[in-house]
């Protein structure tokens, strides 16, 4: 006697339902109509004789039944996709932060592509979590403090340093040269590491109490701000580097080693492919290169400026 299996299409449009938590949502993503999405759910509440939604007036929410299906639906679906991108592999793609990209990816990329230029580099600028399946994403470039996706390859690089940085100019008019003189500084953070204060008065010994007063949306408008003389910035050493050596930027207190690690995800199904590998490869031998966690940088361009500058 055959059984009667439930459509795989009903299901899809079950599992994005839940996913997303909207009927219309769903039917965006899988391209069909709202009515469509709404049938194929109620056929499946009809052949299994119980409610796997709770529909609301916006959005809609699974029953502890339907929860428990759409989780292994996910899966599900998750494997068959990464089954078929084994065979029909997409582009190499790598995910950063913009800030990552700006500061330190794009002065370097050049070299990547010299020494492999039949691969195609494409990017992905988010520095949250991903699926790497449904994003197309290769490798990731990260910080330990965010989660990682199940089953991902994690491969740690080098620790991150820390450090608060100013231009030439705020430094002399501020007097910095002590810790003391912090506290009567601007303090500048971002709201993706509100702890970034914290963090270095924790790692380099500071019994200082010091909070910053003023946050941006992203690192590269806290760099940019810092750069302009708005204040004293706190900022990961691999971000400013560039500032640093140009004497854009000047680091009075030096670096210390923070509480997170930059590390690379790598996805489980693409680790083997040769453009996967020859990324991977190239973006460890940059990261281990001198200067971006404990060693000093030549700042000679930033003394000069400073000498540079009448006597306040």
């Amino acid at each position: 006697m055959s059984v009667k299996r439930p459509s795989l299409n009903a299901l899809r449009a079950f599992e994005a339902t839940v996913r997303l938590s909207s009927m219309s949502a769903a039917a965006d993503e899988l391209l069909v109509t709202h009515g469509a999405v709404s049938r194929h759910i109620k056929s499946l509440e009809d052949m299994f004789a119980i409610p796997l939604l709770l529909r609301g007036a916006r959005s809609v929410q699974a029953t502890p039944e339907g929860a428990r299906l759409a989780m292994e639906l996910t899966s599900a679906f998750s494997l068959i996709a990464s089954s078929v991108e084994q065979l029909r592999p997409g582009p190499l793609t790598l995910a950063c932060s913009s800030t990552i990209m700006m500061s330190w990816l794009i002065p370097r990329i050049r070299g990547f592509h010299a020494l492999h230029p039949e691969i195609e580099l494409r990017f992905n600028m988010n520095y949250d979590r991903i699926d790497f399946v449904r994003d197309e994403i290769s490798v990731a470039l990260r910080i330990s403090m965010i989660e990682p996706p199940k089953e991902v390859i994690i491969k740690e690089m080098i620790d991150e340093w820390i450090g608060p940085v100013c231009s030439p100019e705020y430094m002399q008019a501020n007097e910095i040269t002590t810790l003391a003189a912090l506290e009567r500084c601007t303090l500048l953070s971002t709201k993706t590491r509100p702890a970034g204060w914290k963090d270095w008065m924790g790692s380099s010994g500071q019994s200082c109490n010091l909070r910053a007063s003023s946050s941006y949306e992203h690192f590269y408008l806290l760099i940019q701000a810092a750069a302009c003389g708005l204040g004293v910035a706190m900022v990961p050493k691999i971000l400013v580097l560039s500032d640093l050596r140009s004497g854009k930027l000047v680091a009075p207190f030096g670096f210390v080693r923070g509480p997170n690690k930059i590390v690379l995800w790598i996805a489980p199904h693409l680790r083997m492919r040769p453009d996967t590998k020859a990324l991977v490869a190239w973006l460890t031998a940059e990261l281990r290169k001198p200067g971006a966690q404990g060693e000093a940088i030549e700042v000679a361009a930033a003394v000069t400026r400073l000498n540079s500058l009448p006597a306040s």
